[in-house]
């Protein structure tokens, strides 16, 4: 009698957005995939050395001709944790292949040009991974909210949004979106902590305060912004994000996962190793 196991379902299928995108009816405190911490301490040295050995295969292909590249676009409320994220996703892989920018609030020579120009200037290059913490998406949601845009334009902007992912796709960049979905009570804690913290007095904003009371039109900013740019060619991933631990390891095995599908190969010598071997062999 033949044993049969199952196959683990891929993170890219389990966190991939469903839309209409409901965040309320979505846990920010889940762990879909992982039964608790220690599990994914265990999990993620194997999958840290994974994404640096095929990084280091990514950039091996544009030293000869390849023009793949990845680009990992994170949003999330403040304190979501995409500054940990980063820490960890990129902590272990070379940083000569990895690029990295958080978009703030546009300056007035950025204002100047169309919304996505800032953005154009940021993408990584051939053999690269690139990581926008916080990024396009910010040109939709910042206005939806305070309606400071007009509802045309921003309507615009999505179809926008949409053709510039999908010619960025047909031009070899592989795109990874993650929006890590923080709750409410916990984004309180983490406040609290930075102004129990003086070592932390930096990181915190009258702002972050603010923005609480406009919780509700975030969400609904972000459910827009899924449903209007979810598309086959650049779909969105909705992480929990309560549980630093597991955003951390969810945004990894889709980076993984990411790069797997590339399907990426050394590349082959274009010298005869044999040749070179004697050669050396005989110094």
């Amino acid at each position: 009698m033949s044993k049969h196991t199952s196959t683990p379902t891929p993170w890219s299928d389990r966190l991939r957005a469903v839309t209409p995108v409901d965040l309320a009816s979505l846990s920010s405190g889940a762990t879909p995939g992982v039964l608790d911490k220690e599990a994914a301490a265990t999990e993620s040295p194997g999958i840290a050395k994974a994404l640096s050995t095929l990084q280091e295969k990514l950039f091996a292909d544009s030293l000869f001709g390849g023009r793949r590249r990845v680009l990992l676009v994170l949003q999330g409320m403040d304190t979501a944790g995409k500054g940990g994220v980063v820490k960890r996703v990129a902590g272990t892989m070379d940083p000569q292949g990895i690029s990295h920018h958080a978009f703030k609030k546009p300056t007035e020579e950025e204002l100047a040009h169309p919304f996505l120009w800032r953005v154009e200037k940021r993408l990584p290059g051939p053999g690269s991974i690139g990581i926008f913490d916080r990024s396009h998406y910010e040109d939709v949601l910042v206005p939806r909210v305070h309606e400071s845009v007009p509802s045309v334009e921003l309507e615009s902007r999505y179809e926008q949004i949409v053709d510039f992912e999908r010619a960025l796709v047909d031009d070899g960049v592989a795109v990874l979106k993650v929006f890590l979905h923080l709750g409410f009570d916990e984004q309180k804690k983490r406040l609290l902590r930075r102004l129990d913290r003086s070592d932390k007095h930096w990181k915190f904003s009258t702002a972050d305060v603010d923005d609480r009371a406009l919780w509700p039109s975030f969400h609904d900013a972000y459910e827009v912004a899924i449903d209007r740019t979810h598309t086959s060619e650049a779909p969105w991933h909705i992480v929990p994000a309560d549980n630093k631990w597991y955003s951390a390891l969810a945004v990894q095995n889709l980076l993984l996962e990411t790069l797997q599908s590339l399907d990426l190969t050394w590349p082959t010598a274009d010298y005869d190793v044999a040749a070179q071997r004697a050669r050396l062999l005989a110094t």
